[in-house]
């Protein structure tokens, strides 16, 4: 409630700002009072609340092409009683989420790095988790208090002190200084007032990726999680190997095989390196962000709950399926990598 209440009061100066723009505006008509109206007016829209979009170029699937992938996900949204989603991204990302598109649209951000090292039943899991977020909430992502970041986000890189100032610069930066310390404090606070909630979200979504998956895929997705960072250094590896051995013009040849290569690395790594790392994680706090609680803890809480089994299971024809109708999208993605680098 307090959180919601500063997000409130942050969106509130944005309305104040705009009513003081158009009424300095309209009282200035035709004079140097519009000057200070338009300026409020600039500064409001700015600092706007902005629901998501899409990105440009972002890799989109749609039911169209993607049938058997839509209708998993839709079985997994049902098995936990919420809405599924309007469209499914596909990135080079080892990680997924959902999100909200405006107010009512979702959508499913897939990372294939992540994806295409999941066996079928963790891929369920990880639907699962998902959309274990849209089932019991989270405040630090909500539209009220997400775009209230963003806004407070927006006023601090405004009140960034000037780098190499000359003396009017000091000037500046000396009466930014308290306006600064004051927004990084509201920041801090809602922070503070949000994290146990997402963590909260977190473990809740990890018992939704038991319930749909079991709770075995759930475990193995954790595992797959703990060694993440082994993802990320096997597809640079892959990537930066692909674009020296090719020409100046890299073309689709030089991406085939990128998934099938780090899927294949990844069941190389045997069963005593990840219990080392599930030490390491337990000796280290290894979580995905500073947001997600440590993995090893959520495992471990997986295992301590009654054992699930799978309410929806994957089927062989289907996972070939979805396989044959994510070819062209992972193509693009594999050539994307290859061609722009892991930053691009």
């Amino acid at each position: 409630m307090a959180a919601y209440a500063i997000a409130l009061l942050v969106h509130g100066v944005t309305l104040v700002l705009l009513a003081g723009g158009l009424w300095l505006l309209i009282g200035g008509w035709g004079g140097f009072g519009m000057v200070p109206g338009l300026f409020l007016l600039a500064l409001a829209v700015t600092l706007r609340p902005r629901p998501n979009r899409l990105r440009a170029g972002a890799h989109t699937v749609s039911r169209s092409t993607a049938p058997e992938l839509y209708a998993l996900v839709d079985e997994v949204a049902a098995a936990l009683g919420t809405r599924s989603v309007d469209v499914i991204v596909l990135n080079a990302e080892a990680n997924a989420s959902v999100t909200h598109l405006g107010v009512r649209r979702r959508v499913l951000a897939l990372g294939l790095p992540l994806w295409e090292v999941l066996s079928p039943q963790e891929r369920i899991a990880l639907l699962g988790h998902e959309f274990g977020h849209f089932t019991h909430g989270d405040t630090r992502h909500g539209m009220v208090v997400g775009t209230a970041y963003g806004s407070l986000t927006t006023w601090h890189y405004y009140l960034s002190p000037i780098e190499d100032p000359d003396i009017h610069g000091y000037v500046i930066n000396l009466f930014y200084l308290l306006p600064r310390w004051l927004i990084s404090g509201v920041i801090m606070l809602l922070d503070l007032l949000t994290t146990r909630a997402s963590q909260r979200s977190e473990y809740l979504a990890d018992a939704a990726a038991a319930r749909v998956g079991s709770t075995e895929a759930a475990v193995g997705l954790m595992d797959r999680l703990m060694v993440v960072e082994s993802i990320d250094t096997t597809l640079y590896r892959e990537v930066n190997g692909r674009k020296m051995r090719g020409s100046a013009r890299v073309s689709a040849k030089d991406a085939e095989g990128l998934w099938e290569a780090l899927a294949t690395h990844l069941d190389s790594v045997p069963a005593s390196e990840h219990e080392r790392r599930r030490r390491v994680s337990a000796r280290r706090g290894h979580s995905v962000d500073a947001i997600h609680p440590p993995t090893h803890l959520r495992r471990a809480l997986l295992l301590h709950l009654p054992p699930q089994e799978a309410s929806v299971r994957a089927d062989t024809d289907r996972t070939h399926r979805i396989a044959g109708e994510l070819t062209d999208p992972r193509a693009a993605v594999a050539l994307e990598l290859v061609r722009d680098g892991l930053d691009g």
